[in-house]
């Protein structure tokens, strides 16, 4: 079986990312060294076979304390944050195209045969909305009688807690099945609704609902990693468009925060106008001026191939 780069570097990150086979005979979580480092994508750390911690659990704990431990706190918040903006700054959304294993498990569910759907961009906001709401903001003000905060997402909503951590703890250990409430199944009824659209509708989660996802694409236009395109050279027949997962238009939105760096319209370009590109410099910007300089190039084009 031939599996494409991006497929295999999926698969690889996902495997590394939960490497921790003596789970199936210890039934615990790992709790070594490794867990002290954020992994770049959305993976519990409540999931036995996890080594690394997830970025927005431990944004949510640092936040959740800030209250009773403050400079212990702070110094955990600076912490993740460091690993954010490292994150950030070199890879952008490439996380959530290469690396991410939800991401990885919701691009498997959507190889499943069936008519496919366009999410509506005004969704696209809604991620942004929980990343401010529910991993920021309810964390740090919203605390209980013990002085501590809740990780709001992750108690709500996060569908990879719910997978990797509730169900697989439970299988494992026939004790945690008495703190089952309303809760628990809540979460499974949006694990399951959620694995539903994602049947139908490109990464619905990760375009909709990931707040990770949220963060890096707002580094896109300034990571290391961007994506360029050569107006001159542009034929204007929009395959690159057509051939996009999640239906950018391009090249507006190239760069921009819903861009995971498939690479699909690089790969499929007849001309090759779409480059990779390594550097910090922010990253054009195309407007309508651009974009005429475009439908230009491309009538000249088209006059000089019928004379």
């Amino acid at each position: 079986m031939k599996f494409k780069k991006r497929t295999l570097s999926q698969l690889i990150f996902t495997l590394l990312a939960n490497a921790n086979i003596a789970f199936l005979w210890q039934k615990a979580l790992y709790r070594g060294p490794l867990k002290g480092l954020c992994f770049p994508g959305l993976n519990c750390y409540s999931c036995p076979a996890a080594l690394f911690a997830c970025p927005l659990g431990a944004l949510q704990q640092s936040l959740l304390s800030l209250r009773l431990l403050k400079a212990q706190a702070l110094a955990s918040l600076s912490y993740v944050l460091g690993f954010l903006f490292l994150y950030g700054i070199f890879l952008g959304r490439v996380v959530c195209g290469w690396i991410c294993p939800f991401g990885f498990l919701q691009e498997l569910i959507f190889r499943i045969k069936t008519s496919k759907l366009e999410i509506p961009r005004k969704l696209y906001l809604v991620k942004y909305v929980l990343l401010a709401i529910f991993v920021i903001l309810l964390p740090a003000i919203m605390v209980t009688q013990t002085g501590y905060g809740k990780p709001w997402f992750c108690n709500l909503i996060c569908p990879a807690g719910t997978l990797e951590a509730g169900l697989i703890n439970l299988s494992l250990r026939d004790s945690l099945r008495a703190l089952v409430g309303f809760l628990f199944y809540w979460k499974v009824m949006l694990l399951l609704a959620i694995m539903v659209l994602c049947v139908f509708y490109f990464r619905f989660f990760c375009a909709v609902l990931c707040p990770l996802g949220a963060l890096y694409g707002l580094f896109n236009r300034l990571s290391l990693i961007k994506l360029t395109w050569r107006k001159e050279d542009c034929l204007d027949c929009h395959l690159c468009e057509k051939i996009c997962p999640l239906n950018l238009k391009v090249p507006e939105e190239l760069n921009g925060p819903e861009c995971i760096r498939c690479l699909n319209c690089l790969n499929i370009c007849p001309t090759r106008v779409i480059q990779l590109e390594l550097s910090l410099e922010m990253a054009e910007k195309f407007d309508e001026k651009n974009l005429a300089v475009k439908k230009e190039t491309c009538a000249q084009m088209e006059e000089n191939q019928t004379n």
